[in-house]
């Protein structure tokens, strides 16, 4: 066996034993029962080096930031953590998730728990993104069926202009126009469908649009107003399935989780609820990969109402053998290369943690990510209210807002929560007990 496959083998026998709680080794500890020390040295183990580990102590430069955005003052910090248990398409993963919510990670690796052995399942149906031109002329319907016209002729001009990415296998896949009636008047959009590869392509699709649109008012006359990419994406769908066993939830609770799931397909205010949970995984694996949340945001919640009706993008039932069936069906607008997941040190780290070598990949690992993150919500709604855990892990905040530090924020938050009292009131007066 060579040293990759060594090293591979390796990684795969660690992740196995931090993640899988129902089949851990006798020589494993869990991830969240380590120390940050403890946790560094697991992935240094298989795919983390002297270098890496000393940037994600360092994270961004003040200056560099200052390069990626305006007026910068600081670096505002995020917690960076890792969701075990995750196995996706027969792979093991430990996954990046920077978020400052308490609980959310831990929902996450304990959500994923349920699905094991088998893991999750799961497809990403393709990587176009959708650049759209408006075009204001005085005959829509002539000026539209000239185009049609133009057509292959309009994604040869598409493919001159990102040429780079026609080099990697991608470019122009379709481009189709239509009369918008607005309370403007009508307006011919295009739409331009390219195959961004690896990359989440707005930058390239962006400048296609405005290169592309002067061409069209030469050709066509009229002239043009938008020109830029769309972030709504049913062309970038991602399936994910997981079978929770009844076994290990037993049929009160499963029966109990159907009963919430049906309300969140008849109430749009818990409908909502519903999906932001979802987001809170998703959000956070794209935040640590560098990933554009808000369009992810943006394109889940149209494609929740993209019938009519807003709705859930997860859906529950029970299969023969009264084992819960979870799946989940979202747009994920992401990519692993170009953009912040170039410059950003951690970013890179977090890649390099997951061992994605697609975009195809991460797209699987995120649905499955937000497939999880539902379940374990509508598990804890179900069986012992949200506030339960989520209050328990949220203590220590509260323990550092009354003025605790280090230990004596953890020594405060386990008294709070051994007495049930979680408050910031309490957490002071104890505090003024320490003290």
């Amino acid at each position: 066996m060579n040293r990759l496959m060594k090293k591979e083998t390796k990684k795969e026998e660690l992740i196995g034993n931090l993640g899988n709680n129902m089949a851990r080794s006798s020589n494993s500890r869990h991830f969240h029962e380590m120390d940050i020390n403890e946790r560094l040295d697991y992935l240094k183990e298989y795919c983390l080096d002297d270098n890496d580990l000393k940037l994600l102590a360092e994270g961004i430069s003040l200056e560099n930031a200052a390069r990626l955005s305006e007026n910068v003052i600081a670096i505002h910090g995020m917690p960076l953590g890792i969701a075990t248990n995750f196995k996706v398409n027969g792979k093991n993963y430990l996954v990046p998730m920077a978020i400052e919510e308490s609980s959310v990670v831990a929902a996450a690796s304990n959500g994923a728990k349920y699905a094991l052995p088998e893991g999750f399942t799961a497809e990403w149906l393709g990587n176009v993104t959708v650049g759209m031109i408006q075009l204001k002329v005085q005959e829509p319907q002539a000026v539209k069926r000239k185009l049609m016209r133009m057509k292959s002729d309009i994604i040869e001009w598409i493919n001159d202009t990102a040429s780079s990415i026609v080099k990697r296998g991608g470019g122009a896949r379709d481009v189709t126009f239509s009369i918008v009636k607005t309370a403007r008047g009508p307006f011919v959009v295009v739409y331009l469908y390219v195959d961004t590869v690896d990359a989440m392509g707005a930058n390239t699709i962006n400048s296609v649009c405005e290169r592309l649109a002067p061409r069209l008012k030469e050709t066509v006359g009229g002239d043009y107003i938008l020109r830029i990419l769309s972030n709504y994406a049913p062309e970038k769908v991602a399936r994910a399935r997981a079978t929770f066993s009844k076994d290990l939830l037993g049929e009160d609770c499963i029966e109990r989780m159907l009963d919430g799931y049906a309300l969140a397909c008849a109430d749009i205010r818990r409908a909502t609820t519903h999906n932001k949970g979802i987001m809170n995984g998703i959000d956070a694996v794209a935040i640590a990969t560098g990933n554009d949340w808000r369009a992810l945001e943006a394109g889940a919640h149209a494609y929740a109402a993209r019938n009519g009706r807003y709705a859930p993008l997860t859906h529950y039932e029970k299969d023969t053998k009264g084992n819960l069936i979870g799946t989940i069906e979202i747009p994920i607008q992401i990519g692993i290369v170009g953009g912040i997941t170039s410059v950003h040190p951690t970013t890179k780290i977090a890649l390099k943690i997951l061992g994605v070598t697609k975009a195809q990949e991460l797209a699987c690992v995120m649905a499955s990510v937000g497939l999880a993150q539902n379940f374990a919500a509508l598990r804890a709604l179900a069986v012992e209210g949200i506030q339960r855990g989520h209050m328990e892990l949220h203590a220590v905040n509260l323990a550092m807002a009354a003025g605790a530090e280090g230990k004596k924020a953890d020594e405060i938050a386990k008294r709070m929560v051994a007495e049930g009292r979680i408050s910031l009131e309490y957490a002071k007066r104890l505090l003024e007990e320490y003290r």
